[in-house]
Protein backbone atom coordinates (compact mmCIF):
# COMPACT_ATOMS: atom_id res chain seq x y z
CA UNK A 1 0.00 0.00 0.00
CA UNK A 2 1.26 3.47 -0.87
CA UNK A 3 2.33 5.95 1.78
CA UNK A 4 2.08 9.69 1.34
CA UNK A 5 5.85 10.03 0.95
CA UNK A 6 5.98 8.07 -2.30
CA UNK A 7 5.94 9.69 -5.73
CA UNK A 8 3.38 8.90 -8.43
CA UNK A 9 4.04 9.67 -12.09
CA UNK A 10 1.23 10.05 -14.64
CA UNK A 11 1.58 9.64 -18.41
CA UNK A 12 -1.03 11.74 -20.20
CA UNK A 13 -1.60 13.87 -17.12
CA UNK A 14 -3.43 16.51 -19.18
CA UNK A 15 -6.29 14.12 -19.93
CA UNK A 16 -9.57 14.94 -18.25
CA UNK A 17 -9.74 11.60 -16.43
CA UNK A 18 -6.07 11.10 -15.55
CA UNK A 19 -5.79 14.67 -14.28
CA UNK A 20 -8.68 14.12 -11.86
CA UNK A 21 -6.83 11.21 -10.26
CA UNK A 22 -3.63 13.28 -10.16
CA UNK A 23 -5.54 16.01 -8.31
CA UNK A 24 -6.88 13.42 -5.88
CA UNK A 25 -3.39 12.24 -4.95
CA UNK A 26 -2.11 15.81 -4.69
CA UNK A 27 -4.89 16.59 -2.22
CA UNK A 28 -3.97 13.46 -0.28
CA UNK A 29 -0.39 14.68 0.11
CA UNK A 30 1.43 12.56 -2.47
CA UNK A 31 4.23 13.89 -4.62
CA UNK A 32 2.91 13.93 -8.17
CA UNK A 33 4.67 14.29 -11.50
CA UNK A 34 3.32 13.86 -14.99
CA UNK A 35 3.97 14.24 -18.69
CA UNK A 36 1.92 15.28 -21.68
CA UNK A 37 2.63 16.21 -25.27
CA UNK A 38 1.20 19.72 -24.93
CA UNK A 39 0.56 22.28 -22.21
CA UNK A 40 -3.07 23.07 -21.39
CA UNK A 41 -5.30 24.73 -18.82
CA UNK A 42 -5.38 21.42 -17.01
CA UNK A 43 -1.61 20.89 -16.84
CA UNK A 44 -1.07 24.49 -15.78
CA UNK A 45 -3.62 24.13 -12.98
CA UNK A 46 -1.93 20.95 -11.76
CA UNK A 47 1.42 22.71 -11.77
CA UNK A 48 -0.02 25.46 -9.55
CA UNK A 49 -1.23 22.74 -7.19
CA UNK A 50 2.32 21.42 -6.84
CA UNK A 51 2.65 18.75 -9.53
CA UNK A 52 5.87 18.53 -11.53
CA UNK A 53 4.80 18.75 -15.17
CA UNK A 54 6.86 17.72 -18.20
CA UNK A 55 5.63 18.93 -21.61
CA UNK A 56 6.81 17.55 -24.93
CA UNK A 57 7.79 14.17 -26.40
CA UNK A 58 7.66 11.41 -23.80
CA UNK A 59 11.05 10.67 -22.26
CA UNK A 60 12.32 8.11 -19.72
CA UNK A 61 14.13 10.90 -17.84
CA UNK A 62 10.75 12.16 -16.66
CA UNK A 63 10.73 9.19 -14.28
CA UNK A 64 12.58 11.12 -11.60
CA UNK A 65 14.25 9.37 -8.63
CA UNK A 66 11.67 8.43 -6.04
CA UNK A 67 8.87 7.49 -8.42
CA UNK A 68 7.31 4.31 -7.03
CA UNK A 69 4.14 4.11 -9.08
CA UNK A 70 3.20 4.95 -12.66
CA UNK A 71 -0.37 5.57 -13.80
CA UNK A 72 -1.12 6.05 -17.46
CA UNK A 73 -4.01 6.82 -19.80
CA UNK A 74 -5.51 3.82 -21.66
CA UNK A 75 -4.70 5.72 -24.87
CA UNK A 76 -0.94 5.42 -24.19
CA UNK A 77 0.73 2.95 -26.53
CA UNK A 78 2.78 -0.03 -25.22
CA UNK A 79 5.99 1.39 -26.72
CA UNK A 80 5.74 4.67 -24.83
CA UNK A 81 9.32 5.40 -23.60
CA UNK A 82 8.24 6.23 -20.04
CA UNK A 83 6.10 3.11 -19.80
CA UNK A 84 8.91 0.92 -21.16
CA UNK A 85 11.40 2.45 -18.69
CA UNK A 86 9.02 1.96 -15.75
CA UNK A 87 8.70 -1.75 -16.58
CA UNK A 88 12.50 -2.12 -16.63
CA UNK A 89 12.78 -0.34 -13.28
CA UNK A 90 10.17 -2.58 -11.67
CA UNK A 91 7.90 0.34 -10.81
CA UNK A 92 4.27 -0.48 -9.98
CA UNK A 93 2.28 0.22 -13.16
CA UNK A 94 -1.47 0.74 -13.55
CA UNK A 95 -3.77 2.21 -16.13
CA UNK A 96 -5.93 5.09 -14.94
CA UNK A 97 -9.04 2.84 -14.79
CA UNK A 98 -7.15 0.21 -12.77
CA UNK A 99 -5.98 2.81 -10.24
CA UNK A 100 -9.45 4.33 -9.97
CA UNK A 101 -10.88 0.84 -9.70
CA UNK A 102 -8.92 0.29 -6.48
CA UNK A 103 -10.54 3.39 -4.99
CA UNK A 104 -14.03 2.21 -5.96
CA UNK A 105 -13.55 -0.90 -3.82
CA UNK A 106 -12.70 1.22 -0.77
CA UNK A 107 -15.69 3.56 -1.03
CA UNK A 108 -19.45 3.58 -1.42
CA UNK A 109 -19.12 4.29 -5.12
CA UNK A 110 -21.77 5.84 -7.34
CA UNK A 111 -20.77 5.39 -10.99
CA UNK A 112 -22.38 7.26 -13.87
CA UNK A 113 -22.17 5.53 -17.25
CA UNK A 114 -23.74 5.88 -20.68
CA UNK A 115 -23.24 7.26 -24.17
CA UNK A 116 -24.32 10.76 -23.17
CA UNK A 117 -24.72 12.93 -20.09
CA UNK A 118 -22.09 11.27 -17.90
CA UNK A 119 -20.22 14.44 -16.95
CA UNK A 120 -23.35 16.49 -16.24
CA UNK A 121 -25.00 13.79 -14.12
CA UNK A 122 -21.76 13.10 -12.20
CA UNK A 123 -21.28 16.81 -11.47
CA UNK A 124 -24.90 17.21 -10.40
CA UNK A 125 -24.75 14.21 -8.04
CA UNK A 126 -21.48 15.45 -6.53
CA UNK A 127 -22.84 18.95 -5.94
CA UNK A 128 -26.10 17.63 -4.49
CA UNK A 129 -24.31 15.27 -2.09
CA UNK A 130 -22.03 18.12 -1.03
CA UNK A 131 -25.02 20.39 -0.31
CA UNK A 132 -26.70 17.55 1.58
CA UNK A 133 -23.67 17.37 3.90
CA UNK A 134 -22.44 13.96 2.67
CA UNK A 135 -18.97 15.33 1.78
CA UNK A 136 -18.28 13.14 -1.28
CA UNK A 137 -15.14 12.64 -3.31
CA UNK A 138 -16.00 13.31 -6.95
CA UNK A 139 -14.09 12.60 -10.17
CA UNK A 140 -15.71 13.95 -13.29
CA UNK A 141 -14.78 14.47 -16.94
CA UNK A 142 -15.21 18.23 -16.88
CA UNK A 143 -14.33 21.21 -14.70
CA UNK A 144 -16.98 22.20 -12.16
CA UNK A 145 -17.22 25.70 -10.68
CA UNK A 146 -18.51 24.39 -7.36
CA UNK A 147 -15.34 22.30 -7.07
CA UNK A 148 -13.07 25.31 -7.61
CA UNK A 149 -13.08 24.93 -11.40
CA UNK A 150 -11.67 21.45 -10.94
CA UNK A 151 -12.57 17.99 -12.21
CA UNK A 152 -11.93 16.52 -8.77
CA UNK A 153 -13.30 17.16 -5.31
CA UNK A 154 -11.76 15.30 -2.39
CA UNK A 155 -14.13 14.66 0.50
CA UNK A 156 -13.76 12.84 3.80
CA UNK A 157 -16.78 10.55 3.71
CA UNK A 158 -17.33 7.05 2.34
CA UNK A 159 -18.97 8.38 -0.82
CA UNK A 160 -17.15 8.37 -4.16
CA UNK A 161 -18.92 9.67 -7.28
CA UNK A 162 -17.24 8.88 -10.59
CA UNK A 163 -17.78 9.21 -14.30
CA UNK A 164 -17.45 5.68 -15.68
CA UNK A 165 -16.12 5.79 -19.24
CA UNK A 166 -16.94 2.85 -21.51
CA UNK A 167 -14.13 3.38 -24.05
CA UNK A 168 -11.63 0.52 -23.99
CA UNK A 169 -14.15 -1.06 -21.55
CA UNK A 170 -12.48 1.04 -18.84
CA UNK A 171 -15.52 0.86 -16.56
CA UNK A 172 -15.06 -2.88 -16.10
CA UNK A 173 -12.39 -1.95 -13.55
CA UNK A 174 -14.98 -0.28 -11.28
CA UNK A 175 -17.03 -1.84 -8.47
CA UNK A 176 -19.85 0.55 -7.53
CA UNK A 177 -22.82 0.20 -5.17
CA UNK A 178 -25.02 2.37 -7.43
CA UNK A 179 -24.82 2.64 -11.22
CA UNK A 180 -26.60 5.35 -13.19
CA UNK A 181 -27.13 4.48 -16.88
CA UNK A 182 -28.14 7.36 -19.14
CA UNK A 183 -28.03 5.82 -22.64
CA UNK A 184 -26.53 3.03 -24.72
CA UNK A 185 -26.21 4.31 -28.26
CA UNK A 186 -23.50 3.02 -30.55
CA UNK A 187 -20.17 4.76 -29.98
CA UNK A 188 -16.47 3.93 -29.86
CA UNK A 189 -17.00 1.47 -32.70
CA UNK A 190 -13.26 1.54 -33.39
CA UNK A 191 -13.07 -0.58 -30.23
CA UNK A 192 -16.46 -2.33 -30.00
CA UNK A 193 -17.09 -2.85 -33.76
CA UNK A 194 -20.88 -3.01 -33.33
CA UNK A 195 -23.77 -2.07 -31.04
CA UNK A 196 -24.15 -5.64 -29.76
CA UNK A 197 -20.63 -5.67 -28.32
CA UNK A 198 -21.13 -2.16 -26.95
CA UNK A 199 -24.25 -3.15 -25.01
CA UNK A 200 -22.61 -6.40 -23.86
CA UNK A 201 -19.90 -4.34 -22.15
CA UNK A 202 -22.57 -2.38 -20.27
CA UNK A 203 -24.20 -5.64 -19.16
CA UNK A 204 -20.84 -6.83 -17.81
CA UNK A 205 -20.40 -3.53 -15.98
CA UNK A 206 -23.86 -3.70 -14.41
CA UNK A 207 -23.06 -7.25 -13.26
CA UNK A 208 -20.38 -5.68 -11.01
CA UNK A 209 -23.14 -4.45 -8.70
CA UNK A 210 -23.37 -6.36 -5.41
CA UNK A 211 -26.59 -8.19 -4.49
CA UNK A 212 -27.90 -5.10 -2.71
CA UNK A 213 -26.61 -2.76 -5.41
CA UNK A 214 -28.96 -0.53 -7.38
CA UNK A 215 -29.19 0.31 -11.07
CA UNK A 216 -30.80 3.65 -11.94
CA UNK A 217 -31.60 3.74 -15.64
CA UNK A 218 -33.27 5.90 -18.29
CA UNK A 219 -36.59 4.33 -19.30
CA UNK A 220 -36.87 6.69 -22.28
CA UNK A 221 -33.89 5.00 -23.96
CA UNK A 222 -35.18 1.90 -25.82
CA UNK A 223 -31.83 0.11 -25.85
CA UNK A 224 -31.54 0.50 -22.10
CA UNK A 225 -35.05 -0.59 -21.28
CA UNK A 226 -34.96 -3.57 -23.63
CA UNK A 227 -31.62 -4.70 -22.22
CA UNK A 228 -32.02 -4.15 -18.49
CA UNK A 229 -35.74 -4.44 -17.72
CA UNK A 230 -35.21 -8.11 -16.80
CA UNK A 231 -31.42 -8.19 -16.33
CA UNK A 232 -31.15 -6.74 -12.81
CA UNK A 233 -33.42 -7.19 -9.82
CA UNK A 234 -32.95 -3.76 -8.23
CA UNK A 235 -33.70 -1.28 -11.00
CA UNK A 236 -35.11 2.21 -10.59
CA UNK A 237 -36.32 3.68 -13.87
CA UNK A 238 -36.55 7.41 -14.49
CA UNK A 239 -38.47 9.02 -17.35
CA UNK A 240 -39.45 12.39 -18.75
CA UNK A 241 -43.05 11.23 -18.30
CA UNK A 242 -42.70 11.55 -14.53
CA UNK A 243 -44.58 14.34 -12.75
CA UNK A 244 -41.28 15.82 -11.51
CA UNK A 245 -40.25 16.64 -15.11
CA UNK A 246 -42.39 19.77 -15.36
CA UNK A 247 -41.22 21.06 -12.00
CA UNK A 248 -37.57 20.55 -12.96
CA UNK A 249 -38.08 22.19 -16.34
CA UNK A 250 -39.43 25.31 -14.61
CA UNK A 251 -36.70 25.64 -11.99
CA UNK A 252 -33.53 24.56 -13.83
CA UNK A 253 -31.12 27.17 -15.16
CA UNK A 254 -29.53 24.95 -17.82
CA UNK A 255 -31.60 24.44 -21.00
CA UNK A 256 -32.69 21.34 -22.85
CA UNK A 257 -35.00 18.40 -22.30
CA UNK A 258 -31.93 16.17 -22.00
CA UNK A 259 -30.86 18.10 -18.91
CA UNK A 260 -34.27 17.52 -17.33
CA UNK A 261 -33.65 13.82 -17.94
CA UNK A 262 -30.20 14.16 -16.34
CA UNK A 263 -31.77 15.84 -13.31
CA UNK A 264 -34.31 13.02 -12.94
CA UNK A 265 -31.42 10.55 -12.71
CA UNK A 266 -29.82 12.66 -9.99
CA UNK A 267 -33.10 12.92 -8.11
CA UNK A 268 -33.40 9.13 -8.15
CA UNK A 269 -29.91 8.79 -6.64
CA UNK A 270 -30.75 11.33 -3.94
CA UNK A 271 -33.89 9.44 -2.97
CA UNK A 272 -31.96 6.16 -2.71
CA UNK A 273 -29.60 7.94 -0.29
CA UNK A 274 -32.64 9.35 1.58
CA UNK A 275 -31.75 12.96 0.87
CA UNK A 276 -34.87 15.11 1.36
CA UNK A 277 -36.49 16.36 -1.86
CA UNK A 278 -36.31 19.97 -0.67
CA UNK A 279 -32.50 19.76 -0.68
CA UNK A 280 -32.43 17.97 -4.03
CA UNK A 281 -34.71 20.37 -5.88
CA UNK A 282 -32.87 23.37 -4.45
CA UNK A 283 -29.50 21.98 -5.53
CA UNK A 284 -30.78 21.15 -9.02
CA UNK A 285 -32.34 24.60 -9.39
CA UNK A 286 -29.00 26.22 -8.54
CA UNK A 287 -26.87 24.13 -10.91
CA UNK A 288 -25.38 26.39 -13.57
CA UNK A 289 -23.62 23.85 -15.74
CA UNK A 290 -20.03 22.74 -16.18
CA UNK A 291 -17.08 23.51 -18.40
CA UNK A 292 -17.84 22.97 -22.07
CA UNK A 293 -21.36 21.66 -21.32
CA UNK A 294 -23.50 24.35 -22.98
CA UNK A 295 -21.18 26.93 -21.42
CA UNK A 296 -22.41 30.40 -22.36
CA UNK A 297 -20.16 33.46 -22.56
CA UNK A 298 -20.24 36.89 -24.16
CA UNK A 299 -17.16 37.66 -26.25
CA UNK A 300 -15.84 40.25 -28.68
CA UNK A 301 -15.93 38.97 -32.23
CA UNK A 302 -14.27 42.04 -33.71
CA UNK A 303 -11.82 44.10 -31.64
CA UNK A 304 -11.97 47.22 -33.80
CA UNK A 305 -15.74 47.48 -34.16
CA UNK A 306 -16.50 46.16 -30.66
CA UNK A 307 -18.94 43.58 -31.92
CA UNK A 308 -20.18 41.07 -29.38
CA UNK A 309 -21.56 37.59 -29.81
CA UNK A 310 -22.98 34.93 -27.50
CA UNK A 311 -20.54 32.02 -27.46
CA UNK A 312 -21.71 28.55 -26.47
CA UNK A 313 -18.91 26.04 -25.95
CA UNK A 314 -19.99 22.41 -25.94
CA UNK A 315 -18.21 19.05 -25.86
CA UNK A 316 -20.79 17.30 -28.08
CA UNK A 317 -19.15 14.99 -30.61
CA UNK A 318 -21.69 12.19 -31.06
CA UNK A 319 -24.66 12.74 -33.43
CA UNK A 320 -27.25 12.45 -30.66
CA UNK A 321 -25.36 14.88 -28.43
CA UNK A 322 -25.15 17.32 -31.33
CA UNK A 323 -28.86 16.98 -32.06
CA UNK A 324 -30.06 17.69 -28.51
CA UNK A 325 -27.53 20.49 -27.96
CA UNK A 326 -28.54 22.36 -31.12
CA UNK A 327 -32.20 21.85 -30.27
CA UNK A 328 -31.60 23.32 -26.81
CA UNK A 329 -29.79 26.30 -28.34
CA UNK A 330 -32.70 27.03 -30.66
CA UNK A 331 -35.16 26.74 -27.77
CA UNK A 332 -33.11 29.16 -25.66
CA UNK A 333 -32.47 31.62 -28.52
CA UNK A 334 -35.56 31.25 -30.75
CA UNK A 335 -35.07 34.52 -32.64
CA UNK A 336 -31.27 34.68 -32.82
CA UNK A 337 -29.08 33.80 -35.77
CA UNK A 338 -27.21 30.65 -34.77
CA UNK A 339 -23.86 29.58 -36.21
CA UNK A 340 -22.38 26.17 -35.40
CA UNK A 341 -18.63 25.55 -35.69
CA UNK A 342 -18.06 21.79 -35.47
CA UNK A 343 -14.79 19.90 -35.27
CA UNK A 344 -15.38 16.17 -35.86
CA UNK A 345 -13.57 14.03 -33.30
CA UNK A 346 -11.68 11.03 -34.63
CA UNK A 347 -11.76 9.68 -38.19
CA UNK A 348 -13.15 6.35 -37.05
CA UNK A 349 -16.14 7.86 -35.22
CA UNK A 350 -16.84 10.01 -38.29
CA UNK A 351 -16.66 6.93 -40.52
CA UNK A 352 -18.78 4.57 -38.41
CA UNK A 353 -21.48 7.18 -37.64
CA UNK A 354 -21.34 8.92 -41.02
CA UNK A 355 -25.04 8.62 -41.91
CA UNK A 356 -26.07 9.84 -38.45
CA UNK A 357 -23.82 12.90 -38.71
CA UNK A 358 -25.22 13.76 -42.15
CA UNK A 359 -28.84 13.37 -40.98
CA UNK A 360 -28.35 15.42 -37.81
CA UNK A 361 -26.70 18.32 -39.61
CA UNK A 362 -29.21 18.28 -42.47
CA UNK A 363 -31.97 18.76 -39.88
CA UNK A 364 -30.00 21.07 -37.54
CA UNK A 365 -31.93 24.21 -36.50
CA UNK A 366 -28.99 26.53 -37.25
CA UNK A 367 -28.52 29.33 -39.78
CA UNK A 368 -24.91 28.56 -40.63
CA UNK A 369 -22.75 25.47 -40.21
CA UNK A 370 -18.96 25.43 -40.49
CA UNK A 371 -17.04 22.16 -40.23
CA UNK A 372 -13.29 22.10 -39.63
CA UNK A 373 -10.82 19.30 -40.29
CA UNK A 374 -11.31 16.12 -38.30
CA UNK A 375 -9.41 16.02 -35.00
CA UNK A 376 -6.83 13.27 -35.37
CA UNK A 377 -6.61 11.24 -32.15
CA UNK A 378 -2.98 10.11 -31.96
CA UNK A 379 -2.54 6.35 -31.76
CA UNK A 380 -6.23 5.57 -32.26
CA UNK A 381 -6.74 6.07 -35.98
CA UNK A 382 -6.89 3.45 -38.73
CA UNK A 383 -4.85 4.68 -41.75
CA UNK A 384 -7.27 2.96 -44.15
CA UNK A 385 -10.26 4.75 -42.66
CA UNK A 386 -8.45 8.10 -42.69
CA UNK A 387 -8.37 7.84 -46.48
CA UNK A 388 -12.11 7.22 -46.70
CA UNK A 389 -13.53 10.19 -44.77
CA UNK A 390 -12.89 13.91 -44.52
CA UNK A 391 -14.71 17.02 -43.36
CA UNK A 392 -14.84 18.24 -46.93
CA UNK A 393 -16.75 15.08 -47.94
CA UNK A 394 -19.02 15.48 -44.92
CA UNK A 395 -19.94 19.04 -45.93
CA UNK A 396 -20.75 17.90 -49.47
CA UNK A 397 -22.98 15.14 -48.10
CA UNK A 398 -24.83 17.57 -45.82
CA UNK A 399 -25.21 20.11 -48.63
CA UNK A 400 -27.28 22.59 -46.59
CA UNK A 401 -25.98 25.84 -45.10
CA UNK A 402 -22.71 23.99 -44.55
CA UNK A 403 -19.21 25.21 -45.29
CA UNK A 404 -15.82 23.55 -44.98
CA UNK A 405 -13.05 25.66 -43.44
CA UNK A 406 -10.01 23.52 -42.52
CA UNK A 407 -8.41 25.27 -39.54
CA UNK A 408 -9.67 27.09 -36.45
CA UNK A 409 -7.47 30.07 -37.34
CA UNK A 410 -9.17 30.39 -40.73
CA UNK A 411 -12.56 30.00 -39.07
CA UNK A 412 -11.69 32.81 -36.65
CA UNK A 413 -10.70 35.14 -39.49
CA UNK A 414 -13.88 34.23 -41.35
CA UNK A 415 -16.04 34.98 -38.33
CA UNK A 416 -14.37 38.32 -37.67
CA UNK A 417 -15.14 39.37 -41.24
CA UNK A 418 -18.69 38.04 -41.44
CA UNK A 419 -20.33 38.29 -38.03
CA UNK A 420 -22.37 41.44 -37.60
CA UNK A 421 -22.77 41.17 -33.83
CA UNK A 422 -25.56 39.65 -31.77
CA UNK A 423 -25.29 36.14 -33.22
CA UNK A 424 -25.08 32.94 -31.19
CA UNK A 425 -21.95 30.95 -32.10
CA UNK A 426 -21.71 27.34 -30.92
CA UNK A 427 -18.16 25.94 -30.82
CA UNK A 428 -18.60 22.19 -30.69
CA UNK A 429 -16.36 19.14 -30.47
CA UNK A 430 -14.17 17.04 -28.18
CA UNK A 431 -10.81 17.88 -29.75
CA UNK A 432 -8.74 21.06 -29.47
CA UNK A 433 -11.38 23.39 -30.94
CA UNK A 434 -12.00 25.09 -27.58
CA UNK A 435 -8.35 25.89 -26.79
CA UNK A 436 -7.61 26.85 -30.39
CA UNK A 437 -10.67 29.10 -30.59
CA UNK A 438 -9.57 30.88 -27.42
CA UNK A 439 -6.37 32.04 -29.12
CA UNK A 440 -8.26 34.26 -31.53
CA UNK A 441 -11.06 35.75 -29.42
CA UNK A 442 -11.04 37.77 -26.22
CA UNK A 443 -13.61 37.40 -23.47
CA UNK A 444 -15.72 40.46 -22.74
CA UNK A 445 -14.72 40.37 -19.10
Amino acid sequence: MLTKKLNIHFIGIGGIGVSALARYYLEKGYQVSGSDLVSSEITQALKKKGAQIFVGPHNPKYLTPGVKQLIYSPAVLPNNPELVAAKKLGIKIQTYPQALGELTKKHFTIAVAGSHGKSTVTAMIGILLKKAGLDPTVMVGTKVKEFGDSNCRVGNSKYLVIEADEHFASFLNYWPKIIVLTATEADHLDYYKNLKNYILAFKKFVSHLPKNGILIANKDEKNLYNTFSTFVKNVIWYSLKEKESERLKKIMKIPGEFNVSNALAVLAVARVLKIPDRISFKALSEYRGSWRRFQIEKIKCNEERLRYITLISDYAHHPTQIKVTLKAAREKFPKKEIWCIFQPHQYQRTYYLWNDFVKVFKEAPVNRLIITDIYDVAGREDPKIKKKVSSEKLVKAINKNAEYIPSIKKVANYLKKNLRGGEVVIVMGAGDIYSEFNKYFKRSG
